[in-house]
């Protein structure tokens, strides 16, 4: 006879999900899940691979859409909602409540902070983060995996690849272990990649720089950028090289006339950039042969490309 933590597992993969881990809510030092919701005894955490596929159009510089919306919109705005919703009826079939937690895109604890995958004038700020999981640590608290260098979340599976959210209970179930740190070797490849420089030598990630060159603003890697763009800008070699270091006004600014390619659907951020940080990792990963899931060749298949940098005075 399968248990609720069976049945649990099975509609959630039914509804898309690849990774599923348990957490007794004690491993959450900061209480976050109780403050949500007093009752919870486990946090289930989720994963939802995104598609290899998905980066292909931005790994060879051709197409941009796949990714922001196989990638991110749907997962985020239809699979996994589904996927929480159906698990939670299921829990409350069974007499116990469960509470979905999507990832909040819109709402910062931090006065001057921005989301790169969604407009920075939709983000409400310095709004109090006492009742908003931190959803990296709560993925390796429920045991889905670790965390790389630059703060990605890496599972044996699928490496850097995955987004994920959680359902607060007041059921108890057997917790995972927590996931051995074996993946990441701080090899810095995420840091070398970003056309922005946005990532230091720490791992720690510049927000607004990297939400102007998610967006972009380097010429190199955005087939969409007129040779004209940011002509009036004094530092426009630097901006369009990716060299520049951006305030947030700055930066704020760039984002601004960065109007090459459309926004999706739901509101989220085309990325032209394509998450270069992950996928690099995710080559080395792969090139490691560290991760489980296996294919029949690499995803890196040539070398990576870039445009010429083009002179305001020549055209495209």
């Amino acid at each position: 006879m399968s248990t609720l933590k069976d049945k649990i597992i099975a509609c959630l993969k039914e509804n898309g999900a690849d990774l599923v881990g348990f957490s007794n809510v004690d491993r959450f030092a900061d209480k976050i899940p109780q403050k949500i919701f007093p009752e919870t005894k486990t946090v289930i955490g989720i994963a939802f691979r995104i598609l290899r596929g998905s980066h292909r159009g931005t790994e060879e510089g051709t197409t941009y859409y796949q990714y922001s919306t196989t990638g991110i919109e749907a997962l985020e705005e239809t699979v996994m909602p589904m996927a929480m919703l159906k698990a939670c009826g299921i829990l409350e079939d069974h007499g116990f409540a469960g509470l979905p937690q999507k990832r909040n895109q819109t709402i910062m604890s931090e006065a001057d902070s921005t989301n790169p995958e969604v407009d920075y004038m939709g983000i409400y700020r310095g709004v109090d983060s006492e009742c908003q999981l931190d959803f990296e640590n709560s993925a390796v608290l429920c045991g889905l995996g670790e965390l790389g260098f630059h703060g990605t979340l890496l599972t044996d599976d699928f490496g850097p690849l995955q987004r994920y959210c959680f359902i607060l209970t007041d059921a108890e179930f057997e917790q995972t272990p927590i996931a051995e740190q074996r993946l990441c070797d701080n090899c810095g490849e995420c840091v070398a990649a970003c056309p922005g420089k946005a990532i230091s030598a720490d791992g720690k990630k510049d927000p607004w720089q990297c939400a102007a060159y998610y967006k972009g603003a380097n010429m190199k890697k955005n087939p969409f950028m007129p040779a004209e763009a940011f002509a009036d800008a004094p530092e426009r070699l630097a901006i369009i090289t990716g060299e520049a270091k951006l305030s947030s006004e700055r930066a704020r600014e760039i984002i601004d006339q960065i109007i090459f390619y459309p926004p999706i659907k739901q509101g989220y951020v085309s990325s032209i950039c394509g998450k270069a940080c992950d996928i690099s990792c995710y080559v080395h990963l792969e090139k490691k042969g560290v991760l489980r899931k296996k294919f029949n060749s690499e995803f890196r298949k040539r070398e990576e490309w870039q445009l010429p940098i083009l002179e305001i005075n020549e055209t495209a």
